[in-house]
Order: C-alpha cells, then sequence, then structure tokens
C-alpha cells in the first residue's frame, strides 16, 4: 500500500518530509479512513505514509482562557472522555460519541475527521457552529484558517500538500449559551449521517441573542442555515419560534439523493432533527442522553503512548504480542491484522469486512480495544500488543472466554474472538457493567448469527464471576 513509512516523534520532522515528498505523502493518526482509501486505491499518486502519532504535545485538550484546543491526536474518545468538552462543548462531545465504535473512536482523531471533509462526518457541524477554527502549520510557518472557510468542496480543503493540521481551537460555551447535536442513521451505531445537525444558541433570560445551526450530510460541505438562525432571534423560544426555524431550515439546503436516503426524506428530517435540538434546548435537555460513565476501551493510557520512533521502514518490527517479544523483517506494508495472522502466526485475530465494520479483529493496542484492519503494521513497532490467544491465564481460560463456553454464546464462532476482546476490555474498565455499558461495548462487533442476547448474557455472567471470585 506504500513504498516508505515514517514514524516521526515531532511535529519539525513531519514537515520536513512533507515539505520533501508533498504530494506522494499522506500524514496518518488514526488512519481509520486513509488505510481505506490506500487499499481501495482512491489515493493514485500517494505511496509515502508519515505516522505522525506519536509525535509529543498533539494530544492535549486544553483551555486557553475561554478557548478550548484540541491537539492534532486528540481522539473521539478524548473528547468523549473529558470533562471540559462535555461541559463547554456538549455539541461537539455528543457528536464524537455518534462516530463508529469504540475501536474507531480510540484511534480515529478529530483533525482527521475534518481534514477528510466529508459533508456526513459528524464532528464539522458542531464545530462550524461553534466557531472553530484549524492552525496549518508548515515549514515557511503557521496560520490559522476558520473552519467555515476550511472547505472548497466535497472532500477538498484549502491545506497545501506541505501543511499539517496541528491544533483546533473554538470558543468555549459560556453560561449563557446552550447547545446540541443530533444525528439520523440508518442504524443504531456505526452509521453515517443521512441527515445532522448542531445548533448554539446563546441566551439572555429567555430570549435568544445568537444562534448557529449547522447541517450536515445535506450538501457538498456542511452548510449553515441563515434564514433560520435570524428567525430565532431577540425573540423567546417558543413552540411558535421553533416550528418556524425547523421550517426554514429544511427550505435552506437542496440535498441530493443517494443510496442512504432520497433528497424529499433528508429535506422533512431537517424540519424534524432541528425542531427536536430547539426543543431540547429551550427545556434545557440536551445532555439527557448523554452516557455519564461509556465504555471507552481504552484502558488506563487512554490508548496514549509515546515510545520510540522507527523512521526506517525496511528495519524490522520489534513488538511485544502476549508477553512474547517478536523481531521480523516482513509486514511494514501490511495492516496489523495481516501482520499478525501472517508473520506473527496468531489466527485467533479473524478478518470479517477488512474495513473497520465488524469488530471480528479486535485486538488491544498499548492497552485500548482496536480494529487491526485499521492499523498499519509498522505501528505494532515497539507496542504492547494483546491477541485472543492472550486472554488465557496460565491454563485457564478468561472469565469471558469460559462465560462464553458456558452460555452458548457462539453459533459460527467467526465474529467471536472480536466479541471477547471487546467484552474482556469492558470488565477491565467496568466490573460490574450496566446493560448500557454492555451493549456499547459491543457496537463495533457484528454478528451474523446469534441475535446478541447470548453474548450479552455472557459478558453478565462474567461480571458476576469476576465480583463473586
Amino acid at each position: 500500500m506504500w513504498t516508505e513509512y515514517f514514524s516521526v516523534s515531532t511535529i519539525n520532522e513531519a514537515l520536513e518530509l512533507l515539505a520533501q515528498y508533498r504530494e506522494r505523502a499522506r500524514v496518518i493518526a488514526g488512519g481509520t479512513d486513509l488505510l481505506l482509501e490506500l487499499e481501495r486505491h482512491q489515493r493514485p499518486g500517494v505511496d509515502v505514509i508519515i505516522d505522525i502519532s506519536r509525535a509529543a504535545g498533539l494530544d492535549q485538550i486544553s483551555r486557553h482562557g475561554d478557548e478550548i484546543r484540541l491537539g492534532a491526536l486528540v481522539t473521539h474518545n478524548d473528547v468523549v472522555g473529558s470533562e471540559l468538552c462535555v461541559k463547554r462543548a456538549l455539541p461537539l462531545a455528543q457528536a464524537c460519541w455518534e462516530v463508529g465504535a469504540p475501536q474507531i473512536r480510540n484511534r480515529a482523531t478529530v483533525a482527521g475527521n475534518l481534514i477528510t471533509g466529508s459533508p456526513a462526518n459528524d464532528t464539522i457541524p458542531p464545530l462550524i457552529a461553534l466557531g472553530a477554527s484549524v492552525t496549518l502549520a508548515s515549514l515557511e510557518g503557521e496560520r490559522t484558517v476558520r473552519l467555515a472557510d476550511f472547505y472548497t468542496g466535497i472532500r477538498r480543503t484549502v491545506m497545501r500538500p506541505d501543511e499539517l493540521l496541528t491544533a483546533i481551537s473554538f470558543p468555549a460555551m459560556g453560561a449563557d449559551e446552550r447547545g446540541i447535536f443530533i444525528k439520523l442513521g440508518l442504524r443504531r451505531a456505526q452509521a453515517i449521517s443521512v441527515v445532522n445537525a448542531a445548533v448554539v444558541l446563546r441566551f439572555d433570560g429567555d430570549t435568544v441573542r445568537a444562534a448557529a445551526i449547522a447541517l450536515g450530510s445535506v450538501a457538498p460541505t456542511i452548510i449553515r442555515t441563515p434564514t433560520a438562525e435570524q428567525a430565532l432571534l431577540n425573540r423567546p423560544l417558543t413552540p411558535e419560534a421553533i416550528r418556524e426555524a425547523a421550517r426554514l431550515a429544511s427550505l435552506t439546503p437542496t440535498p441530493i439523493d443517494d443510496i442512504r436516503s432520497t433528497a424529499e426524506y433528508r429535506t422533512e428530517m431537517v424540519r424534524v432533527i432541528v425542531s427536536r435540538a430547539l426543543r431540547a434546548l429551550a427545556d434545557n435537555s440536551a445532555a439527557a442522553r448523554f452516557p455519564t460513565e461509556p465504555a471507552m476501551l481504552w484502558g488506563v493510557s487512554h490508548g496514549h503512548t509515546h515510545l520510540a520512533r522507527m523512521s526506517d521502514h525496511q528495519g524490522p518490527i520489534e513488538t511485544t504480542v502476549n508477553g512474547r517479544h517478536y523481531a521480523t523483517s516482513g509486514g511494514q506494508h501490511k495492516t496489523l491484522l495481516d501482520y499478525l495472522r501472517e508473520d506473527i502466526g496468531l489466527t485467533g485475530t479473524k478478518e470479517g469486512c477488512a474495513e473497520g465494520e465488524c469488530g471480528a479483529c479486535t485486538v488491544l493496542l498499548d492497552g485500548a480495544a482496536v480494529m487491526a484492519c485499521m492499523v498499519p503494521a509498522p505501528r505494532a513497532h515497539q507496542a504492547q500488543i494483546v491477541t485472543v490467544e492472550g486472554l488465557k491465564r496460565g491454563e485457564d481460560l478468561h472469565p469471558v472466554q469460559a462465560a462464553f463456553v458456558e452460555a452458548g454464546a457462539v453459533q459460527c464462532g467467526y465474529c467471536t474472538p472480536g466479541f471477547v476482546m471487546s467484552a474482556a476490555k469492558l470488565l477491565d474498565e467496568h466490573p460490574q457493567p450496566s446493560e448500557s455499558q454492555i451493549q456499547q461495548s459491543i457496537t463495533g462487533n457484528l454478528c451474523r448469527c446469534t441475535g446478541y442476547y447470548k453474548i450479552i448474557e455472557a459478558v453478565r455472567s462474567a461480571s458476576r464471576q469476576r465480583s463473586e471470585g
């Protein structure tokens, strides 16, 4: 998939490589979009990968006065788990929670979501509604671009080939502001938006003084709804005001017909979603459905690690898998899934979809659950990996493995390793998980046989056994 793979430890190293290789190079952090595009030959001419996932100083969420700043390596789970973002940027936290599944959110970065530039991407509308800007760096210096001006068309941005997006900044919501993000997908998780909307309002008492409504998946880029926003100003958020604003919002886009929806349905759903958002803001219930203790599957380090870099793609990959050290000369041009199966010889990790949809390839990378099909093998260098073969404790099965056997939580069994890995990680985080947490933990795992009932029963049983033991 690539001929050169560089793993850098500083921003300057990345900028020097971008300046050298320009159009031939792409930056990878989570890689949940880029790896698929390379596999599908959607990036012709790209043969150099610059891995910044271990670059220092880019994985922090910080506050500077009234501004919140996200580094380029901040993942969606980082935002979900940030008290600052939940309190002062709720629409963004809600959008991040809607992205993919725990394994995806542990790898996928918010910056990468912005750069991909799909009009269906969930984090763009709340960031536009919040007034965000991005910092773009090159060897020539830095420049700041309003996110609303960042996109020039579908999946097209103002970034130059030699630039790296290093930060996302936006004003923290004040005590007089309320915001919400709502998404309509074709299923409860792992769904691309049919329509999504982010709404941020500023109040003076009961009167709306400022309004931002951003819509996704209805135009080539994320759009604002100025007519609807204007209709909300200088009046209370009454049922009549909500109906009128929602109607005007639905008239703003001219959506397309595609495989997920007709244009007519999207238009009506804009009205419905904006109406729901405004009603939630009117009764101050925007945060009601946001999980208080979500299942993250990210371990004590929250998936963050900064180990030695590997700048020579021809060098051996040295890694620790299930407590055993390996040094292999192959695998530099593979995914972690293929590397584990073909070079290490551990075939318990399965390939179901090879595009992050089924979770059969779930493993633990530096303590966090990830989908191995969406991780480049060189990322395993000097990393700690656990596969389903490594869960056993001596001769004894892991409690989750034993519970799957006892509950009969298997039919064809192909998906089972992924479910077991997700469930084991859940019990590390939440030894006595709620029903909701169990369901959250397996949203990234697809089973075509069992209907999930026995799987959920097995996780419950494993948690009981751990508490009794």
